[in-house]
């Protein structure tokens, strides 16, 4: 039996949670986006089994999210990949036309899309007004009828319709995705 509970909407109340969570839910709402969430503030740690646990309660396509750079820390991405698939750089390197691919500092992650190391999720690119940060997602990302991400802290999980997020969200944040096609080959 699981601890998480799946819960429609926002939390009831602000107190205790951080300005920038509360600020994503204020732009789903805005939006009139529908949106699940779970609290596991005790899973931080995020053993397997916590985010097994997780995810059986999200029952959505989870995402492994990586912040990158390339070698010079001119040009940054957020990458959403399915998080049972293994990441090549080369492979993404080449689809995108840059080489060199690692991985953002925490301070650039913050910098760029508010958020920290293990709490990085496309819900950030509403912190980048500026459009420094480019959105890549794997295809397979999109198959699924829901996406699960966090709302830019790592003590929550949402679950969100990927049409939503896609035809709503993204314009919202002023956002376009390449979209790319990560074998882990």
């Amino acid at each position: 039996m699981t601890k998480y509970v799946l819960v429609k909407g926002r939390p009831d109340s602000a107190e205790g949670r951080l300005e920038k969570e509360i600020r994503c839910y204020d732009l789903l709402d805005s939006l009139g986006m529908t949106y699940w969430r779970t609290d596991h503030p005790d899973a931080q740690a995020y053993t397997m089994e916590a985010c097994l646990e997780i995810d059986a309660v999200l029952q959505a396509t989870v995402c492994k999210n990586l912040f990158l750079t390339n070698r010079q820390h001119t040009d940054y991405y957020l990458l959403m990949m399915p998080g049972d698939k293994v990441f090549k750089t080369k492979e993404l390197s080449h689809q995108i036309g840059t080489a060199r691919l690692s991985f953002g500092t925490p301070e650039e992650m913050e910098e760029r899309i508010d958020c920290a190391p293990g709490s990085a999720s496309v819900m950030g690119l509403m912190n980048d007004p500026d459009n420094q940060v480019k959105l890549l997602v794997d295809e397979d990302v999109l198959q699924g009828e829901f996406i699960g991400c966090h709302p830019c802290i790592n003590t929550s999980s949402l679950k969100l319709y990927t049409r939503e997020l896609v035809e709503r969200f993204l314009p919202a944040v002023h956002h376009e995705m390449t979209i790319v096609r990560l074998t882990g080959e």
